[in-house]
């Protein structure tokens, strides 16, 4: 039997009740429950790591469809439940083209990932075969807290009013076993949900990004970022092409960091090859006989 297709409205649309699929994985002597994007869902990601801050990188919709997963987690009581975001629905990062890594969304309070752990996980998902069934993801609360944001933020008392810090034990921004994860209370993802899903209000020149932290940075041992681009795809597909181009022009640099920088400059050129008027190869008309 054929794998049942998404139609492309549910490809497209993201809602209160998003359908994920729910695959098993044991590792440790524990069974995780894993939930995982459809393959037919259209968001893409990526990842990378600079300035000491580890990046998950997409499109608006994919930060839409990133705030719900962290905001339905927050509500999980599973132990052993986690979110994987996988290969099905990765792009090489959009500046330089280097394999992203697996994003994993872990609730502090329900599952412990070690990192031997985290690489079974990883591992039993390369080939998943098929799911163990379809979950619907209720965001309830979600859309209530963003439209009180924006009000609040519109007539300029959001800054006035207290808000209590999440709690942040246990929050954690690291690579673990292989898959950027990214771990938090659920009032903490909450708080994470609502910086994700209000990104899109500051765009300068196309992108938008949000800190992915516990508001006392000492508590986290690593810094996040979520950082979205209108233009993500087209930045994925030059940079598919730089590093093409310039690993057949340039000897094989062992280190990586000398490799980006050359990557990072052929995607001018590469850019300015593609938004170059298309040369118009019609041959000229005969002249009329004499």
């Amino acid at each position: 039997m054929s794998r049942k297709q998404l139609r492309p409205s549910n490809a497209r649309h993201i809602d209160d009740r998003l359908k994920l699929h729910l695959r098993t994985s044991r590792a440790d002597g524990r069974e995780f429950h894993v939930i995982t994007p459809r393959p037919g869902v259209r968001a893409r990601f990526s990842t990378n790591y600079y300035h000491q801050t580890w990046h998950i990188l997409s499109d608006p919709h994919g930060a839409h469809l990133l705030a719900r997963l962290l905001w339905g987690l927050s509500y999980q009581r599973h132990p052993d439940t986690l979110i994987v975001i996988g290969h099905p629905h990765l792009d090489p990062n959009p500046f330089d083209a280097e394999p992203p890594a697996p994003i994993a969304l872990v609730p502090a309070d329900l599952t412990h990932l070690l990192h031997k752990t985290a690489h079974r996980v990883r591992q039993s998902l390369a080939a998943p075969g098929e799911p163990r069934g379809t979950v619907r993801w209720h965001t309830w609360g979600l859309d209530a807290e963003v439209a009180r944001y924006h009000a609040m933020r519109a007539d300029r008392t959001w800054w006035r009013e207290y808000h209590p810090s999440p709690d942040g034990r246990g929050g954690e921004v690291d690579m673990i076993g292989g898959m950027l994860t990214f771990r938090g209370t659920p009032s903490l993802l909450r708080n994470w949900a609502l910086l994700v899903a209000t990104m899109r209000d500051d765009v300068y020149y196309g992108m938008s990004y949000t800190e992915i932290d516990h508001p006392d940075y000492e508590l986290c041992r690593s810094n996040g970022e979520v950082q979205t681009f209108t233009d993500y795809h087209r930045r994925v597909s030059t940079a598919k092409v730089s590093r093409r181009e310039t690993l057949t022009t340039h000897p094989t640099p062992n280190d990586p960091a000398t490799l980006r920088p050359l990557i990072w400059t052929h995607n001018e050129t590469v850019e300015t090859r593609r938004n170059r008027p298309a040369t118009n190869h019609t041959k000229p008309a005969l002249p009329n006989p004499a």
